[in-house]
């Protein structure tokens, strides 16, 4: 009953509980520091494969493997499954060399409510070396079974910090920050929220239009929508630190999003694709400009240290 229980985000804001499924992601967990509760597994085997130390600190309870199968939401389930403590970013001993090749950079997740998108998004900031993940209170909850699957142990190597009301992200982002948008609908010159084609004219100042969500909808209308510069992703924009915002398909990036975007002097970034062709899903945009801000950062980083390296005259 606890293990089903435990997919329900009800459950889980309740009771502050998470549920992981499978040796990897239970190892990347206990190994980050997550604290475990309960683990059901099947076989004494399955134990083996997971720091001793760790597994002392919860009960083991073990249980039919036709019991795990009805439990579980895999197609080939590994007889192992856990309940923790939903972990706390500011308590999580993150894999050394994620540290080591952490970036200035940021990402902010706005309305991204397909639980299969959103974890995809979160392993491609782990992969870049985002210092941090942001989620506004319009996306799915990323300890949600299918975010957990797509995330392949994102989860336990960037710090996530969820459910933030466009009030409270400033206070979660570094002084000085730039805040760039993912934003352009091939159909709408100035924007919906999805990376797309570009528009006519990407160095033009144009304001952005978003579907956003009800929720986000603001009493000013569009006329509280601010212009963004306008340029194409693999331009030069990252400059630390960065933060890159990232909006849903369905209802694209809030006012909230670009208005913060603007206070930083931020740009509407563009990824150009064939007229005709729709505009990208969000993961796969979201990949496309970390990846390019990845490498803006680290060619940045090189030129510094090549100009210190430089003999000083006389």
């Amino acid at each position: 009953k606890v293990v089903t229980l435990a997919k329900s985000k009800k459950f889980r804001d309740n009771h502050g509980k998470v549920l992981l499924e499978g040796h990897r992601l239970i190892k990347d967990a206990l190994e980050a520091g997550a604290v475990p509760q309960t683990l059901f597994f099947s076989t004494v085997g399955h134990l083996k494969l997971l720091p001793e130390a760790e597994i002392k600190r919860a009960s083991l309870v073990k249980v039919k493997f036709e019991d795990i199968k009805t439990w579980s939401d895999l197609v080939t389930p590994q007889g192992l499954l856990g309940i923790f403590s939903k972990p706390d970013p500011a308590k999580m001993s993150y894999p050394a060399a994620q540290l080591a090749s952490s970036l200035p950079l940021l990402l902010i997740c706005d309305n991204i409510r397909d639980p299969g998108n959103l974890g995809t998004i979160l392993r491609s900031a782990a992969g870049a070396g985002c210092e941090k993940v942001l989620l506004t209170k319009g996306c799915v909850d990323p300890w949600e079974p299918k975010v957990l699957r797509a995330g392949m142990g994102a989860h336990f190597r960037v710090p996530i910090i969820a459910s933030l009301d466009w009030e409270s992200v400033p206070t979660n982002l570094p002084a000085g920050i730039q805040v760039c948008v993912a934003d352009n609908d091939p159909e709408v010159p100035g924007g919906a929220g999805r990376a797309g084609s570009a528009p006519a004219s990407p160095k033009a100042p144009v304001k952005s239009s978003p579907k956003a969500a009800p929720e986000h909808e603001d009493e000013e209308g569009a006329a509280g929508i601010p212009e963004l510069a306008v340029q194409h992703y693999y331009e030069d924009w990252a400059r630390a630190p960065v933060a890159v915002v990232i909006g849903g398909e369905t209802h694209g990036l809030s006012a909230a999003a670009l208005r913060l975007a603007a206070s930083t002097g931020g740009k509407r970034l563009v990824i150009p694709v064939v007229p005709g062709v729709d505009s990208l899903n969000s993961a796969i945009a979201a990949g496309i400009v970390l990846f390019e801000g990845k490498r803006q950062l680290l060619c940045r980083h090189k030129q510094e240290d090549d100009r210190q390296k430089l003999p000083v005259p006389g």
